[in-house]
């Protein structure tokens, strides 16, 4: 199989393009590689979900439920730390 970016059409095109081809024309002649990629992904959107969940609680509802309350809590904050 030949690749995209060995190909005249290719050629002289910009550095960007060329890596874009480049992982474009290893991820296609993949075979078990997708499926690992694929668990890799799910794997990292379940982890960040979860770690902003846990982590990140939206802590400025519990204090005020408008914007402005938010905001005057957030300058309270500052001013009188």
């Amino acid at each position: 199989m030949e690749s995209l970016a060995n190909t005249d059409e290719h050629r002289g095109t910009s550095w960007l393009q060329r890596v874009f081809y480049l992982y474009y024309d290893g991820f296609r002649g993949m075979t078990v590689g997708k499926t690992l990629w694929l668990i890799i992904g799910i794997k990292l959107v379940v982890f960040f979900v979860l770690i902003k969940w846990i982590f990140f609680p939206d802590f400025l509802n519990g204090v005020a439920s408008t914007d402005e309350g938010k905001a005057d809590y957030v300058r309270e904050q500052l001013i009188n730390r």
